[in-house]
């Protein structure tokens, strides 16, 4: 109340100055009913400046009284006994500012000098949803991300569940410190759990390189490294099922170096190195899989990437692998693989719109035994083509054809086709149905229709694109 007096005090006293500046005077008051009135003389050059010098003056003894009247509510402020958790201080300004504060004790002469001048200073925190930021810092990020698969129709080559809960994935990843970050993915699933990544990545090394230690995706082609929450589709290529082990993919314990460089015309490029301990894939089908310490995999790739205009750009990478199979410690397995990806978004004009066509070919060169005691190696090709078009905020559509051979069996193809319609109730969850379609080697035909549904809680960070 005593503030808001001393604010209307200043208006009406800066009130009464202007008005005395526009006052008339009072000779020509008096003479305001005759009709000859003698000329009222300009004020000089100095006497205009003298006028302006007394309403400075006049200004600054206003100021100096307001600046009195606001540290004596300070002081008074200051020697409170107890202050609420929450204080509400208002000003000049027209909305009143929050401040969060612990209460501070009835004894405040036990509180520094620093303290008593200004006792906000040391108390005053910013808050996050009832949690300081203090205590913010010291908590990951944490979030769970659900992913339920329901599936009608006929398929005898490849068994599924007509209902599963078919993934939940626990992401928890914080800033370590100024040089590294952590990221964990806990995948539970009807079959138990498994750690999908867990690495820490040291973001601050000399030369522009970036360093990954833990287990972690490999860095081969596009659809090996995705999660399967961020996949355009419910499943994964048959090429990736045939060649790179399927849902779990080339997938290890290992040290990764990345390092970005600018190229010729506009043109980014990407390298990516990959040591592995040597077993990767599913248990049935593994991709690689080491019988001593010294059989390690490796992983190799380059991207190139460049903006075709202010809404396209392209995106092309090589990738190779080679690791010891299955077959023993003589036998190895090398992968060859290149994706592109063309993505059109004009932001400009429509943030919600875009488009993606994606492809992947994949080359698989494995040793086996073709009998007892003859060696082969079995040649294998698959590709996939995908397209996505995002219609607007809450419907895209897409497509994506499939064909490929087995790994341990060139002559047996595989052929696909699927089409997927999803909608966006918001951003933290997804509703999507996928009509698949599947001729395989043995003869079998396969008709379905998968349905998933999506939804993240808590802060998950994104994957990349």
């Amino acid at each position: 109340m005593r503030r808001m007096i001393v604010v209307w005090t200043a208006i009406m006293l800066l009130s009464a100055a202007g008005g005395a500046q526009e006052k008339p005077p009072a000779s020509e008051s008096l003479n305001s009913g005759n009709t000859k009135r003698a000329p009222n003389p300009e004020p000089t050059e100095g006497q205009r400046i003298k006028t302006l010098e007394e309403q400075v003056q006049l200004l600054t003894q206003q100021l100096s009284l307001l600046r009195g009247e606001l540290t004596s509510l300070r002081e008074a402020s200051a020697a409170a006994p107890e202050l609420s958790p929450h204080v509400v201080l208002t000003s000049v300004h027209p909305e009143p500012v929050t401040i969060s504060a612990a209460p501070i004790a009835k004894d405040t002469a036990a509180a520094s000098p620093a303290q008593q001048e200004n006792p906000m200073q040391s108390t005053a925190v910013q808050s996050y949803g009832g949690a300081t930021s203090n205590a913010k810092l010291l908590n990951p990020d944490i979030s769970m991300i659900g992913d339920f698969i329901g599936t009608v129709g006929h398929n005898r080559a490849v068994l599924s569940n007509s209902l599963e809960l078919h993934e939940s994935e626990l992401g928890v990843q914080a800033i370590i410190d100024p040089y590294a970050r952590g990221d964990f993915f806990l995948s539970f699933g009807e079959q138990g759990v498994n750690v999908e990544e867990g690495y820490i990545t040291f973001t601050s090394l000399p030369k522009g390189f970036v360093a990954r230690v833990g287990k972690m995706r490999a860095a081969f082609g596009k659809v090996n490294t995705i999660h399967n929450h961020a996949l355009d589709y419910i499943d994964r290529p048959l090429a990736t099922v045939n060649l790179l082990g399927g849902e779990d993919g080339i997938d290890d314990a290992g040290i990764s170096v990345t390092r970005i460089f600018a190229g010729p015309k506009d043109l980014f490029l990407e390298g990516t190195a990959q040591v592995f301990r040597g077993d990767s894939g599913n248990p049935i089908t593994p991709v690689f899989r080491a019988s001593d310490k010294k059989d390690v995999s490796v992983v190799g790739h380059f991207r190139g990437y460049k903006d075709l205009s202010e809404s396209t750009n392209l995106d092309i990478g090589f990738s190779y692998a080679r690791g010891h199979n299955d077959n023993g410690a003589a036998f190895l397995t090398n992968l060859y693989g290149v994706d592109t990806t063309l993505r059109w978004k004009p932001l400009r004009r429509a943030v919600y719109n875009s488009l993606m066509w994606r492809n992947e070919f994949f080359w698989s060169n494995r040793d086996q035994l073709l009998s007892a005691i003859t060696p082969e190696t079995v040649h294998a090709f698959g590709l996939y083509s995908s397209l996505n078009y995002r219609v607007n905020r809450r419907w895209t559509v897409g497509g994506r054809f499939d064909r490929s051979d087995r790994a341990t069996n060139s002559a047996l193809t595989d052929t696909g086709f699927s089409s997927v319609v999803t909608y966006w109730p918001s951003e933290f969850s997804q509703i999507r149905g996928q009509y698949r379609f599947g001729r395989y080697a043995e003869g079998l035909t396969a008709n379905e229709f998968l349905m998933q549904v999506l939804f993240v809680l808590g802060a998950h960070g994104a994957h990349p694109f």
